[in-house]
């Protein structure tokens, strides 16, 4: 039987989410990738163990992670069942809906419909009575705002989830949507948009900002930008890599020698702050407090703890960060 280790919250920092009374890791487990039936029970298992004996106490999931879709949230059912269920209290899990999961026109996008039986499903596969955090995954252009978070306030009124968060949402669709919420009595706790070193989306577009006039939290996906702040492709693109295979999310022709070149030149600047390149990503996303927490991914559980190292050093002069903007966006 999985005993959690005993000084598991000794180094990793809380930080408090938004206004809210939640604090999150400064690094949370995502199982985008890597949890379902074409990867080892066991490997699965081994990270979690390791995740949570970490301080890592936030598995991030939707119900279209996997694959196949909903294998994500099955694997981690069972695994709770046989690891943590004595340690459910300690643990902050959230699910998404917004994607496809289904046939049909009830089956992905933002109605009230689709939301709630999502969510049934989701509490069902990973054997739950409720999340820690409910998300609208992306926005829907043809259903009412006011539904979908309508939708998000029926969850918390059901005793489904306890919070509610949005996704790949605008800085302007956040706004409205804090603004229903508020209406409806039940606060928009956190966004989660994607945001790196090589993906400044977030502060172009004033999203960051209007986080921060709203006091909501975030908390960001493909902070490694989907492993090129990763080291992996320092020298090129490697034969097993994602950007060597199908993957939508990463192709070789986006591996151009401009960008390795670019990568080197931060791996560099990691090495002076005594850093891999990962934990520099890590750490710039999470410098100054203005994000709550990283989601980061692991196919090993030697990938999670380089991962969470990054908390060793979180702050940046100056200069390193005109030196960073200087590489990134010169």
């Amino acid at each position: 039987m999985y005993t959690a280790h005993p000084d598991r919250y000794a180094d990793m920092p809380y930080r408090r989410t938004g206004r809210s009374g939640l604090k999150l890791p400064a690094l949370s487990l995502g199982l985008w990738h890597n949890f379902g039936p074409d990867r080892p029970v066991e490997t699965q298992r081994a990270i979690l163990r390791r995740a949570f004996d970490l301080g890592v106490t936030h598995f991030d999931l939707a119900n279209n992670y996997g694959p196949p879709p909903g294998a994500a949230e099955s694997a981690f059912g069972a695994a709770l069942k046989d690891d943590f269920a004595r340690y459910r209290d300690e643990l902050v899990i959230s699910t998404k809906a917004g994607y496809l999961m289904w046939p049909g026109p009830y089956g992905e996008w933002g109605s009230r419909k689709y939301l709630l039986g999502s969510l049934d499903q989701s509490l069902k596969r990973m054997g739950l009575d409720y999340v820690d955090i409910f998300y609208s995954h992306r926005p829907d252009p043809d259903t009412p705002l006011e539904e979908t978070m309508g939708a998000l306030h029926s969850a918390v009124q059901q005793g489904k989830a306890l919070y509610v968060g949005v996704s790949n949402y605008s800085a302007e669709q956040t706004r409205e949507a804090a603004r229903i919420l508020a209406d409806l009595g039940t606060p928009l706790l956190i966004h989660q948009p994607r945001y790196s070193m090589l993906d400044r989306r977030p502060e172009d577009e004033g999203l960051l900002d209007a986080l921060d006039e709203l006091q909501v939290g975030s908390i960001v996906y493909s902070p490694l930008e989907q492993g090129l702040l990763t080291g992996r492709y320092l020298d090129g693109i490697p034969e097993d890599s994602r950007a060597a295979s199908d993957s939508p999310f990463l192709n070789s022709d986006a591996v151009t020698e401009d960008l390795v070149a670019r990568l080197r030149a931060l791996d560099e600047l990691a090495k002076s702050r005594g850093q891999t390149l990962a934990q520099l990503a890590l750490a710039w996303v999470l410098r100054g407090g203005r994000v709550t927490s990283a989601l980061v991914g692991a196919s090993s559980t030697r990938q999670i703890e380089d991962s969470v190292a990054a908390i060793g050093n979180l702050e940046f002069d100056t200069e390193e960060l005109a030196r960073i903007d200087a590489i990134v966006k010169p």
